[in-house]
């Protein structure tokens, strides 16, 4: 008989939810954990880290007050690395404790050590100083993460030269930053600095920022950070840099094009690698792709069947939200209970401004040839974002032209993130325009404007048409 039902190796998200989601049906789950501390890079050097700094930074820099009360707020004090990372750290102890209290709650047995497979059913767990461990297990869910990929062109032994883990050991803040890599990671943190007053310049070889997104929101987005201080150099690479040994010295980096430009601290975020090395996958038949991603079924099995993988390890979107969903589709499959994953997942993106999305983006629909009509509301015309002083945000709602089914939800703003919430309920289930218009919304606040929204792609519909004002 095996020693576990589940065996996960990983404490992140996906780990610590498919390990509780397993215990709640009475299986006995272990959970295998190489570093000190639980909670994976979510909780110790990436989601929750990167945003509570950026909650840090707005309140340092007094951006979210610049102007409102009649007065200009510029940054309450010199900022220090201290000051940036203090409630970062507490927010850090507060999730490894919640962790370890939730997998205790549920009986779930945490074996500190470096896991890999012996054989398909069998984990061995090494710890330095503790004697070797064998779990074995009916399944098997690899929950791993992944870690900053490191471009070979880049010294990273050098202090000034930081992936997006090393950043969270700044030994002072950058006089000027540049930051390798418009991904999500990169832009979120170009735009914390900016706001904190440091000169930024973000350089990426692609010339749309965060492609992924509806293009109109892509350009707003791109707007409102070129106006927070980032200079954009996209469409750019680099194709060397030297970084003199005197610290006092600045860093210089030559983009293609011949431009050098001259800064005191990089940022290089060039994506992320999946951490599968050393798993011994290879010897169970599971062969790793391209930066050791796994590929793996709509039930998110590997090319064993009992052995699944979620989360970073097996790529896109790679985000804690959708981590967690797939170890639960994953482990209510491993246990004969099987159900999808979501039809519609969100986007949330911590720039400055948020911006979050869910469904579908305009090119897609035309793509598609689906007809479609847009509602859009502004901040601006908000008593809630009049009160808060959001002026340029905006919620863009799409719906079927024909069915007024809604399609797609896209906001940039303050909330963005919680806003979109809304929109999602209704994507998945099915519903339309006719659902905000019956819907009573507290006033004031923003989510008001889905119902403006709505009543502006309605007015589209009807040659704007008084009948259908609010």
């Amino acid at each position: 008989m095996a020693d576990f039902d589940l065996v996960v190796i990983g404490s992140g998200p996906a780990g610590e939810q498919g390990a509780a989601h397993a215990a709640r049906l009475g299986k006995r789950v272990a959970v295998v954990e190489r570093e000190p501390v639980l909670g994976g890079t979510a909780a110790n050097t990436g989601t929750l880290p990167s945003k509570t700094l950026r909650e840090t930074a707005l309140y340092l820099s007094g951006y979210r007050a610049r102007g409102l009360f009649g007065i200009e707020t510029t940054l309450r004090r010199e900022a220090t690395v201290s000051d940036l990372l203090y409630r970062e750290r507490r927010v850090k102890v507060v999730e490894r404790e919640r962790i370890t209290m939730n997998l205790e709650r549920h009986g779930v047995e945490v074996v500190q050590g470096h896991g890999s497979f012996l054989d398909a059913h069998t984990v061995l767990v090494r710890r330095e100083g503790h004697p070797e461990r064998r779990l074995t297990a009916g399944s098997i869910l690899i929950a791993t993460g992944s870690s900053p990929y490191r471009p070979p062109l880049y010294p990273f032994g050098d202090p000034r030269v930081h992936d997006s883990d090393e950043l969270l050991e700044l030994a002072e803040l950058p006089r000027a930053l540049m930051v390798v890599g418009a991904g999500v990671i990169g832009c979120e943190y170009a735009c914390m600095f900016a706001a904190l007053g440091i000169p930024v310049t973000l350089v990426d070889v692609k010339p749309e920022l965060l492609s992924f997104l509806d293009d109109e929101f892509s350009g707003l987005l791109r707007e409102r950070m070129v106006a927070l201080g980032v200079t954009m150099r996209l469409g750019y690479s680099v194709e060397s840099i030297h970084v003199p040994e005197k610290n006092a010295e600045p860093i210089r980096l030559t983009l293609s094009g011949g431009d050098v430009l001259e800064v005191d601290q990089v940022l290089v975020a060039s994506g992320r690698s999946a951490n599968t090395s050393g798993l011994g996958l290879e010897a169970v038949g599971i062969k790793p792709g391209q930066r050791g991603h796994l590929e793996v079924g709509p039930t998110y099995q590997t090319a064993v069947p009992h052995i699944y993988a979620v989360g970073d390890v097996i790529g896109f979107p790679a985000l804690a939200s959708t981590a967690m969903e797939q170890a639960r589709v994953a482990v209510l499959h491993a246990f004969g209970k099987a159900q999808a994953l979501a039809p519609v997942l969100p986007y949330g993106i911590y720039t400055i401004p948020e911006v979050s999305m869910a469904g579908e983006t305009e090119k897609a629909l035309i793509a598609k040839g689906v007809p479609y009509v847009v509602g859009r509301a502004g901040y601006i015309t908000n008593a809630r974002g009049q009160i808060i002083g959001e002026g340029r945000g905006q919620l863009k709602l799409l719906f079927h032209r024909e069915s007024l089914k809604l399609l797609g939800v896209h906001v940039l703003g303050e909330q963005a993130s919680e806003l979109v919430h809304i929109g999602l309920v209704a994507l998945v289930s099915g519903a339309g325009a006719q659902l905000f218009v019956e819907t009573c919304f507290n006033y004031p606040t923003l989510s008001e404007m889905y119902k403006t929204a709505t009543y502006n792609a309605l007015q589209e519909l009807n040659g704007s048409s008084s009948n259908f004002l609010p």
